[in-house]
């Protein structure tokens, strides 16, 4: 069997389903920890791997929120930031929806117009210097409730940066209902943003109806469970939805049991417009490459269907169109290069 990881490393990518704080290398987790001793996150990038082990989601959140509890300045949101981007760029990320969490910085006391233009100084020096685009999604921690939207909501509509193209949902969703979220998000698709909430990664496909139909989303995250109901399945395919897919996250959560258990190719046998990410990344011991690896195998893609997969990411994004063109030819040209050099 042809070893793909050589063409996916070069292989030019969109990410869709990334989380800011969750994104931080173990290098970056363990500075700031050694900046702020009183947190129980470990300095030793090493031990970080153990500290990164859950034993089901709920205790995935209370270590994320430790994480998260280490990013306290400005200074500390621009450094993670722009770290988060030189690592996409390594993996040949063009294009990444990052998705942001305000609310949990803000009420740490990090000034929100402090917040706001640390990430967009990261932002714009991320694609002056690494040639990385970053755009915004800023999503509402579900497990801080009602306070939370509305200050989630605030944030994105009041003081919107430039970068900013979408409004998202995170967090537990077991006794978090998605429908009361519904006037929040609808101020939000007032003021131009996307709805791409996260639904049915660890509950029934009921929570990505209410998604659908309480939300308006227009992309989901994970949506792990539609397969469960057929009449899902065939609307999101004749509707052009598309499912944000994050296979080892799945599995590090125990949203899903095994690899070889996962629901993609249910998915993709479907029609739905699947796309491939790493959500939480470095806390899930991946990276956006290895995801495209766990896809292939588990689709039995050849190079040809590993791009088409990558385009499918740049179909669901929201770059604006000369730059979905500009990535999609760039794909294109690579793969064919590719396929040229090695006979095929």
């Amino acid at each position: 069997m042809t070893d793909l990881h050589p063409f996916i490393a070069g292989l030019p990518k969109a990410e869709l389903h990334v989380h800011h704080v969750g994104s931080a290398s173990p290098r970056i987790v363990a500075e700031l920890a050694a900046h702020h001793p009183d947190s129980k996150v470990p300095t030793d990038p090493e031990a970080l791997a153990d500290y990164f082990s859950f034993t089901d989601f709920a205790h995935f959140i209370d270590v994320y929120l430790s994480v998260v509890d280490l990013i306290r300045t400005p200074e500390d949101v621009r450094l993670l930031t722009f770290e988060v981007a030189r690592d996409m760029a390594r993996q040949n990320i063009r294009y990444a929806e990052l998705t942001v969490t305000p609310f949990s910085s803000t009420r740490r006391g990090i000034p929100e117009q402090g917040f706001m233009e640390a990430i967009e100084d990261a932002r714009k020096a991320a694609e002056a210097e690494l040639g990385v685009v970053l755009r915004w999604t800023f999503d509402i921690p579900g497990e801080a409730g009602l306070e939370a939207a509305e200050e989630t909501t605030r944030l994105a509509v009041g003081l919107r940066p430039e970068g900013l193209v979408a409004f998202g949902l995170g967090g537990p969703e077991i006794g978090v209902p998605r429908p009361q979220f519904k006037p929040y998000f609808d101020r939000a698709i007032a003021e131009g943003l996307h709805s791409v909430p996260h639904a049915g990664e660890t509950t029934g496909p009921q929570t990505i109806w209410d998604a659908l139909t309480e939300l308006r989303a227009e992309r989901i995250g994970h949506g792990t469970s539609a397969t469960q109901d057929p009449k899902l399945l065939d609307h999101l395919a004749e509707h052009r939805i598309p499912l944000e897919v994050c296979p080892t996250s799945n599995i590090a959560t125990r949203a899903v049991t095994d690899l070889d258990r996962h629901p993609v190719k249910e998915m993709v046998d479907a029609g739905v417009l699947v796309t491939i990410n790493s959500d939480d990344p470095p806390m899930f011991g991946t990276d956006l490459n290895n995801e495209y690896g766990v896809a292939a195998r588990l689709l039995g893609l050849d190079e040809r269907g590993l791009a088409a997969l990558a385009k499918n990411a740049v179909e669901a994004s929201y770059l604006d169109p000369a730059g979905k063109r500009t990535l999609t030819a760039e794909i294109d040209t690579y793969t064919t290069s590719w396929l040229e050099g090695t006979g095929r």
